[in-house]
C-alpha cells in the first residue's frame, strides 16, 4: 500500500495533553509530570515513531492512547472517540481496536503459543471455528505454525515477540502500539520483528505507534518521528527530515548514534594535524551540487581533499556531510567557502 500523505486522516490526536503523577503522602507528597503539554497528530496507516531517553515520558504517552494512563489535562482522541475523561466501560470500544506488544512479551506461561494468540478472541466473543481459523492465519503470518503447541518457555526471545505480535493482531485492531518491542532482542532478531511490523502495516493497513530509544529502529521503519525529552515533544516530522536536519541537541545526539558522517573531537584533532589548509564540514543532500563549486575552485588553484564523511539514503532522500580540506590562496579558499555556503550549510572547523 502507498504511504499516507500529509492530507491523510488523523487517527490519534493529542491536544495539549499532560499526565502528572502524585507520589508520597503528607509533607512528602509531590507531583511528577511525565508528559507535558503534548500536541501531535498520528495519521491513519502510518508507522509513527516516538523516541527518547529513559524517563523522557514516551511509555506514558503511548499508554495514554488506550487510556491505561488517563490524562491529567488536555484532550486525546482515537479514531473519532474521546479518550480523556472516560470510564473503563466507555473506553472498551476504543481498546477493542488497539493491539499492544511489550518489551518483555507478557505471554501467558500456562498457555500454548496457539492459546496465547487465541486468548483475545475468546475475550472478544469469537466462536470456536473462527478462532481456530484466525489463529492458524496469524501463526502462518509470523512463521510459527510448527510451534503452535509449544509453551513460551520453549521459545527464543524473538519467537516470543512474534507470538506477541500475532496476539496483538488477533482481533483485527486498527492501531498497534509497540512499546520498546525490540529492546530485549539481538540485532538480527530485531530486524525480523521490525519486518513483521512493517508487513502488518502494509498488508493490513494497521497504524503502528512505535516507542523506542534506538534511533536505528526509527530509521528502519518509521514514516514520521517525535523526539521526546523531559515529558515534552521537542521535535517532530518526517524521519528523513529529522535525520538530515535535526533541530535540537537531543535529536542530533540520537542521529549521531547511527549516522557517523562528521568527525568527533578526537578525529578532528587528528585531521587538523594533517591538514594542508582549512577544514570545513559541508552538508550534502539532494539538489546540492557541491561538485560544481569544487570544480570551479580547482580552476582558481584551490586544491581539495575529502578527508571524512558519508551519505545515506532514507525515504528516497539523500543526506549526509563531507569534511573537506581546502588548500590554496586564502582569498580563493574564502571564495570557495562562500560559494559552498550559498548552496548548503558549511561549518569551518579548522583554520
Amino acid at each position: 500500500m502507498s504511504r499516507p500523505g500529509e492530507d491523510a486522516e488523523v487517527i490519534v490526536r493529542f491536544e495539549n495533553a499532560t499526565k502528572t503523577f502524585v507520589t508520597g503522602k503528607g509533607k512528602g507528597r509531590r507531583e511528577v509530570t511525565a508528559v507535558e503539554d503534548v500536541s501531535l497528530n498520528i495519521r491513519r496507516g502510518e508507522i509513527y515513531g516516538v523516541i527518547g531517553y529513559s524517563g523522557a515520558g514516551k511509555s506514558t504517552l503511548v499508554r495514554m492512547i488506550n487510556g491505561l494512563e488517563p490524562a491529567t489535562s488536555g484532550k486525546i482522541q482515537v479514531d473519532g472517540h474521546q479518550v480523556d475523561g472516560r470510564t473503563e466501560d466507555q473506553l472498551a470500544p476504543v481498546r477493542r481496536d488497539i493491539g499492544m506488544i511489550f518489551q518483555q512479551f507478557n505471554l501467558f506461561t500456562s498457555r500454548t503459543v496457539a492459546g496465547n494468540v487465541e486468548y483475545p478472541l475468546i475475550r472478544a466473543g469469537w466462536d470456536k471455528a473462527k478462532r481456530k481459523a484466525r489463529v492458524e492465519e496469524l501463526l502462518q503470518f509470523v512463521g510459527l505454525t510448527e510451534r503452535a503447541g509449544n509453551y513460551p518457555e520453549q521459545l527464543s526471545g524473538g519467537q516470543k515477540q512474534r507470538v506477541g505480535i500475532a496476539r496483538a493482531l488477533a482481533a483485527q485492531p486498527k492501531i498497534l502500539l509497540a512499546d520498546e518491542s525490540t529492546s530485549a532482542l539481538d540485532p538480527d532478531t530485531t530486524q525480523e520483528v521490525l519486518g513483521l511490523l512493517r508487513r502488518a502495516n502494509r498488508e493490513f493497513g494497521i497504524t503502528v505507534v512505535l516507542i523506542t530509544h534506538e534511533m536505528d529502529v526509527v530509521r528502519s521503519i518509521a514514516d514520521r518521528v517525535a523526539v521526546m525529552d523531559s515529558g515534552r515533544v521537542i521535535e517532530e516530522g518526517p524521519t528523513a527530515r529529522i535525520f538530515s536536519a535535526p533541530q535540537t541537541e537531543t535529536a542530533r545526539r540520537f542521529v549521531g548514534t547511527v549516522s557517523h558522517d562528521a568527525p568527533n573531537a578526537e578525529e578532528l584533532a587528528h585531521l587538523s594535524q594533517h591538514s594542508r589548509g582549512c577544514l570545513v564540514v559541508v552538508d550534502v543532500r539532494d539538489g546540492v551540487d557541491v561538485g560544481s563549486v569544487l570544480s570551479s575552485a580547482a580552476a582558481r588553484g584551490v586544491n581539495f581533499r575529502i578527508v571524512f564523511g558519508g551519505v545515506s539514503v532514507l525515504q528516497k532522500q539523500s543526506f549526509g556531510s563531507l569534511t573537506l580540506d581546502l588548500a590554496g590562496e586564502p582569498q580563493a579558499v574564502e571564495e570557495t567557502i562562500a560559494a559552498l555556503g550559498e548552496l548548503t550549510t558549511v561549518k569551518e572547523v579548522s583554520a
